[in-house]
Protein backbone atom coordinates (compact mmCIF):
# COMPACT_ATOMS: atom_id res chain seq x y z
CA UNK A 1 0.00 0.00 0.00
CA UNK A 2 0.98 3.49 0.60
CA UNK A 3 4.10 4.23 2.49
CA UNK A 4 5.96 7.53 3.01
CA UNK A 5 8.71 8.34 0.81
CA UNK A 6 9.99 12.08 1.28
CA UNK A 7 9.45 15.98 2.97
CA UNK A 8 9.92 18.69 -0.06
CA UNK A 9 10.33 21.46 2.47
CA UNK A 10 11.00 25.28 1.30
CA UNK A 11 7.09 26.38 0.98
CA UNK A 12 7.12 29.82 4.06
CA UNK A 13 3.28 29.61 4.52
CA UNK A 14 0.26 27.04 4.45
CA UNK A 15 0.19 25.77 0.87
CA UNK A 16 -3.31 25.18 -0.56
CA UNK A 17 -3.42 23.83 -4.25
CA UNK A 18 -1.19 21.20 -6.26
CA UNK A 19 -0.95 20.47 -9.96
CA UNK A 20 0.56 17.85 -12.34
CA UNK A 21 2.19 18.59 -15.27
CA UNK A 22 1.76 16.13 -18.79
CA UNK A 23 5.79 15.99 -18.46
CA UNK A 24 7.12 13.09 -16.57
CA UNK A 25 7.13 14.02 -12.84
CA UNK A 26 6.89 17.19 -13.11
CA UNK A 27 4.58 19.22 -10.49
CA UNK A 28 3.67 22.45 -8.86
CA UNK A 29 2.78 23.75 -5.64
CA UNK A 30 1.17 27.14 -4.20
CA UNK A 31 -0.52 28.93 -1.58
CA UNK A 32 -0.03 31.55 0.96
CA UNK A 33 3.69 32.03 -0.61
CA UNK A 34 4.66 34.94 -3.22
CA UNK A 35 4.86 32.30 -5.91
CA UNK A 36 4.43 29.24 -7.92
CA UNK A 37 6.68 26.08 -7.40
CA UNK A 38 7.81 23.73 -9.56
CA UNK A 39 9.27 20.57 -8.35
CA UNK A 40 10.67 16.98 -9.67
CA UNK A 41 9.70 13.19 -8.78
CA UNK A 42 12.21 12.07 -10.64
CA UNK A 43 14.46 14.29 -8.96
CA UNK A 44 12.28 14.72 -5.51
CA UNK A 45 13.63 18.14 -5.33
CA UNK A 46 12.62 21.88 -6.00
CA UNK A 47 13.04 23.25 -9.63
CA UNK A 48 11.97 26.52 -9.19
CA UNK A 49 9.71 29.47 -8.51
CA UNK A 50 7.40 29.17 -11.66
CA UNK A 51 5.73 32.17 -11.52
CA UNK A 52 5.09 35.23 -9.23
CA UNK A 53 1.48 35.61 -7.55
CA UNK A 54 -0.34 39.12 -6.45
CA UNK A 55 -1.84 37.54 -3.71
CA UNK A 56 -2.71 33.97 -1.41
CA UNK A 57 -3.84 30.84 -4.44
CA UNK A 58 -6.19 28.54 -3.50
CA UNK A 59 -6.60 26.32 -6.66
CA UNK A 60 -3.71 25.18 -9.66
CA UNK A 61 -5.51 23.38 -12.97
CA UNK A 62 -3.23 22.19 -15.45
CA UNK A 63 -4.56 21.37 -19.13
CA UNK A 64 -3.07 21.54 -22.53
CA UNK A 65 0.73 22.91 -21.46
CA UNK A 66 -1.00 25.47 -19.68
CA UNK A 67 -1.22 25.79 -15.91
CA UNK A 68 -4.61 27.91 -14.70
CA UNK A 69 -3.62 29.52 -10.91
CA UNK A 70 -6.35 30.66 -9.07
CA UNK A 71 -6.51 33.43 -6.50
CA UNK A 72 -8.04 34.64 -3.52
CA UNK A 73 -8.37 38.28 -4.96
CA UNK A 74 -10.86 36.61 -7.45
CA UNK A 75 -8.71 36.78 -10.33
CA UNK A 76 -6.85 33.76 -12.81
CA UNK A 77 -3.80 33.68 -14.23
CA UNK A 78 -2.77 31.36 -17.24
CA UNK A 79 1.03 30.54 -17.30
CA UNK A 80 1.81 29.05 -21.02
CA UNK A 81 4.42 26.28 -20.26
CA UNK A 82 5.68 26.62 -24.04
CA UNK A 83 6.52 30.42 -23.95
CA UNK A 84 7.66 29.66 -20.00
CA UNK A 85 5.37 33.20 -19.68
CA UNK A 86 2.25 34.21 -17.79
CA UNK A 87 -0.08 35.35 -20.86
CA UNK A 88 -2.69 36.76 -19.02
CA UNK A 89 -4.52 37.52 -15.92
CA UNK A 90 -8.24 38.12 -15.61
CA UNK A 91 -10.04 39.51 -12.76
CA UNK A 92 -12.67 36.68 -12.85
CA UNK A 93 -14.56 37.31 -9.84
CA UNK A 94 -15.37 39.62 -6.81
CA UNK A 95 -13.79 37.41 -3.95
CA UNK A 96 -11.71 34.26 -3.51
CA UNK A 97 -11.11 31.52 -6.53
CA UNK A 98 -11.24 27.75 -5.30
CA UNK A 99 -11.86 25.57 -8.05
CA UNK A 100 -10.99 25.92 -11.77
CA UNK A 101 -12.00 22.84 -14.10
CA UNK A 102 -11.52 22.19 -17.76
CA UNK A 103 -15.00 21.25 -20.26
CA UNK A 104 -12.48 19.35 -22.74
CA UNK A 105 -15.18 18.05 -25.00
CA UNK A 106 -16.10 22.21 -25.43
CA UNK A 107 -12.92 23.55 -25.01
CA UNK A 108 -14.03 26.12 -22.23
CA UNK A 109 -12.76 27.15 -18.65
CA UNK A 110 -14.71 26.98 -15.02
CA UNK A 111 -14.31 28.92 -12.69
CA UNK A 112 -15.85 29.43 -9.08
CA UNK A 113 -15.89 30.61 -5.56
CA UNK A 114 -17.07 32.60 -2.70
CA UNK A 115 -19.48 34.81 -4.40
CA UNK A 116 -21.03 31.56 -5.80
CA UNK A 117 -21.18 32.13 -9.61
CA UNK A 118 -19.78 30.03 -12.01
CA UNK A 119 -18.12 32.11 -15.06
CA UNK A 120 -17.48 29.81 -18.33
CA UNK A 121 -14.48 30.78 -20.58
CA UNK A 122 -13.97 29.69 -24.25
CA UNK A 123 -10.35 28.15 -23.86
CA UNK A 124 -9.35 29.85 -27.43
CA UNK A 125 -9.22 33.32 -26.37
CA UNK A 126 -10.24 33.50 -22.97
CA UNK A 127 -13.46 35.50 -23.32
CA UNK A 128 -16.34 35.46 -20.79
CA UNK A 129 -18.79 33.03 -22.24
CA UNK A 130 -21.69 33.25 -19.93
CA UNK A 131 -21.63 33.67 -16.01
CA UNK A 132 -24.73 32.12 -13.76
CA UNK A 133 -25.23 32.15 -9.97
CA UNK A 134 -24.71 28.74 -8.37
CA UNK A 135 -25.65 29.82 -5.12
CA UNK A 136 -25.54 32.41 -2.56
CA UNK A 137 -22.71 31.56 -0.38
CA UNK A 138 -19.22 29.68 -1.61
CA UNK A 139 -19.04 26.96 -4.41
CA UNK A 140 -16.02 24.89 -2.85
CA UNK A 141 -15.83 22.38 -5.50
CA UNK A 142 -15.97 21.27 -9.26
CA UNK A 143 -16.38 17.71 -10.22
CA UNK A 144 -17.03 16.92 -14.28
CA UNK A 145 -18.58 13.81 -15.20
CA UNK A 146 -16.70 10.85 -16.89
CA UNK A 147 -19.05 11.79 -20.32
CA UNK A 148 -19.00 15.34 -19.76
CA UNK A 149 -22.48 15.51 -20.13
CA UNK A 150 -22.88 16.98 -15.50
CA UNK A 151 -20.71 19.00 -13.99
CA UNK A 152 -21.35 19.16 -9.68
CA UNK A 153 -21.04 21.82 -7.75
CA UNK A 154 -20.27 21.74 -4.29
CA UNK A 155 -21.58 24.53 -1.84
CA UNK A 156 -21.47 25.72 1.60
CA UNK A 157 -25.31 25.75 1.81
CA UNK A 158 -24.74 21.82 2.24
CA UNK A 159 -26.13 21.60 -1.46
CA UNK A 160 -24.86 19.32 -4.07
CA UNK A 161 -26.17 20.97 -7.40
CA UNK A 162 -25.70 18.97 -10.88
CA UNK A 163 -25.88 21.44 -13.90
CA UNK A 164 -26.45 19.88 -17.75
CA UNK A 165 -22.88 20.77 -19.59
CA UNK A 166 -24.42 21.11 -22.84
CA UNK A 167 -26.52 24.79 -21.59
CA UNK A 168 -25.62 25.14 -17.96
CA UNK A 169 -29.12 24.28 -16.70
CA UNK A 170 -29.91 23.10 -13.31
CA UNK A 171 -30.55 19.67 -13.43
CA UNK A 172 -31.11 18.65 -9.76
CA UNK A 173 -30.34 19.83 -6.18
CA UNK A 174 -29.27 16.97 -3.45
CA UNK A 175 -28.95 17.40 -0.08
CA UNK A 176 -27.90 14.96 2.21
CA UNK A 177 -24.87 16.69 4.15
CA UNK A 178 -25.35 18.65 7.09
CA UNK A 179 -22.57 21.07 6.72
CA UNK A 180 -20.72 22.60 4.10
CA UNK A 181 -19.60 20.42 1.09
CA UNK A 182 -15.63 20.68 0.22
CA UNK A 183 -14.61 18.08 -1.75
CA UNK A 184 -15.85 16.31 -5.12
CA UNK A 185 -14.91 13.55 -7.28
CA UNK A 186 -16.56 11.33 -9.98
CA UNK A 187 -15.25 8.01 -10.29
CA UNK A 188 -13.38 6.79 -13.15
CA UNK A 189 -16.00 4.93 -15.06
CA UNK A 190 -19.00 6.77 -14.07
CA UNK A 191 -20.36 4.48 -11.55
CA UNK A 192 -21.05 7.28 -8.65
CA UNK A 193 -20.26 10.91 -7.52
CA UNK A 194 -18.47 11.12 -4.24
CA UNK A 195 -18.89 13.96 -1.81
CA UNK A 196 -16.88 15.11 1.28
CA UNK A 197 -17.95 17.74 4.02
CA UNK A 198 -17.37 20.16 6.98
CA UNK A 199 -19.65 17.12 8.26
CA UNK A 200 -16.37 14.57 7.76
CA UNK A 201 -18.38 12.45 6.30
CA UNK A 202 -17.94 11.13 2.57
CA UNK A 203 -21.44 10.44 0.99
CA UNK A 204 -21.48 8.03 -2.19
CA UNK A 205 -24.01 8.87 -4.92
CA UNK A 206 -25.10 6.08 -7.63
CA UNK A 207 -25.41 7.37 -10.93
CA UNK A 208 -27.14 8.65 -13.43
CA UNK A 209 -29.80 10.01 -10.70
CA UNK A 210 -27.41 10.53 -7.35
CA UNK A 211 -29.39 8.16 -5.07
CA UNK A 212 -27.24 7.98 -1.71
CA UNK A 213 -26.07 4.55 -1.90
CA UNK A 214 -23.39 4.83 1.18
CA UNK A 215 -22.47 7.26 4.22
CA UNK A 216 -19.15 6.87 5.71
CA UNK A 217 -17.78 8.14 8.68
CA UNK A 218 -14.42 9.01 7.35
CA UNK A 219 -12.61 11.54 9.95
CA UNK A 220 -12.99 13.80 12.29
CA UNK A 221 -13.58 17.50 10.52
CA UNK A 222 -13.61 18.25 7.30
CA UNK A 223 -12.92 16.13 4.13
CA UNK A 224 -11.07 18.49 2.10
CA UNK A 225 -9.85 16.69 -1.00
CA UNK A 226 -10.99 13.59 -2.50
CA UNK A 227 -8.55 12.02 -5.54
CA UNK A 228 -9.09 8.75 -7.35
CA UNK A 229 -5.91 6.39 -8.44
CA UNK A 230 -5.22 6.52 -12.21
CA UNK A 231 -5.44 3.02 -12.44
CA UNK A 232 -6.66 0.76 -9.59
CA UNK A 233 -9.62 0.74 -7.38
CA UNK A 234 -8.66 3.03 -4.99
CA UNK A 235 -9.32 6.63 -3.89
CA UNK A 236 -7.24 8.63 -1.24
CA UNK A 237 -9.14 11.11 1.07
CA UNK A 238 -7.19 14.22 3.39
CA UNK A 239 -8.71 16.24 5.92
CA UNK A 240 -8.59 19.04 8.39
CA UNK A 241 -8.05 16.07 10.83
CA UNK A 242 -4.07 15.78 9.47
CA UNK A 243 -4.30 12.42 7.94
CA UNK A 244 -4.74 10.97 4.55
CA UNK A 245 -6.84 8.01 4.54
CA UNK A 246 -7.03 4.99 1.49
CA UNK A 247 -9.99 3.67 0.26
CA UNK A 248 -11.26 0.81 -1.85
CA UNK A 249 -13.34 1.93 -4.75
CA UNK A 250 -15.65 -0.65 -4.85
CA UNK A 251 -16.49 -1.54 -1.33
CA UNK A 252 -15.76 1.68 0.69
CA UNK A 253 -13.65 -0.90 3.07
CA UNK A 254 -10.76 1.60 4.75
CA UNK A 255 -7.27 0.48 3.74
CA UNK A 256 -4.76 2.65 5.30
CA UNK A 257 -4.56 5.75 7.68
CA UNK A 258 -1.30 7.93 6.74
CA UNK A 259 -0.73 10.21 10.09
CA UNK A 260 1.25 11.52 12.38
CA UNK A 261 -0.40 9.23 15.28
CA UNK A 262 -0.79 6.21 13.47
CA UNK A 263 2.43 5.70 11.60
CA UNK A 264 4.84 8.46 13.47
CA UNK A 265 5.19 10.13 10.17
CA UNK A 266 3.03 12.78 8.30
CA UNK A 267 1.36 16.41 8.02
CA UNK A 268 1.18 18.16 11.72
CA UNK A 269 -1.49 20.49 10.53
CA UNK A 270 -4.61 20.25 8.33
CA UNK A 271 -4.02 19.00 4.70
CA UNK A 272 -5.26 20.73 2.46
CA UNK A 273 -5.06 19.17 -1.02
CA UNK A 274 -3.72 15.27 -2.68
CA UNK A 275 -2.99 14.61 -6.20
CA UNK A 276 -1.44 11.10 -7.19
CA UNK A 277 1.05 11.30 -10.20
CA UNK A 278 -0.11 10.43 -13.38
CA UNK A 279 1.85 7.08 -13.10
CA UNK A 280 -0.34 6.21 -10.00
CA UNK A 281 3.37 5.56 -8.19
CA UNK A 282 3.29 8.20 -5.84
CA UNK A 283 0.31 10.11 -4.01
CA UNK A 284 1.39 14.18 -3.06
CA UNK A 285 0.00 15.86 -0.29
CA UNK A 286 0.23 19.49 0.70
CA UNK A 287 -1.70 21.78 3.31
CA UNK A 288 -0.70 24.36 6.74
CA UNK A 289 2.32 22.52 7.95
CA UNK A 290 3.93 23.94 4.60
CA UNK A 291 5.11 21.00 3.80
CA UNK A 292 4.77 19.08 0.33
CA UNK A 293 5.24 15.20 1.21
CA UNK A 294 5.59 12.47 -1.32
CA UNK A 295 3.89 9.27 -0.60
CA UNK A 296 4.77 5.93 -2.61
CA UNK A 297 2.23 3.15 -3.67
CA UNK A 298 3.87 -0.23 -3.06
CA UNK A 299 3.23 -2.84 -5.67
Amino acid sequence: MLKYLKTLSGHQNPVYALANADEDGIFFSAGNDKGVVEWSLLNMAFVKVKMPVQSSVYCLHYYNEQLFVGERSGAFSVYDLKEQKVILRINAHTKPIFDIQTVKSKNELLTTGEDGTVAVWSLNDFKEIYRFQVAYDTVRAIAISLNENEVAFGCKDHLIRIYNLADYSLKQSIEGHSLPVTSLAYHPTGKYLISGSRDAQLKIWDLPNYELRETVPAHLFTVYNIAFHPTLPYFATSSQDKSIKLWDAENFKLYKILSLEKTGIGHTHSINKIIWSHDGKYLISTGDDRQVMVWEMES
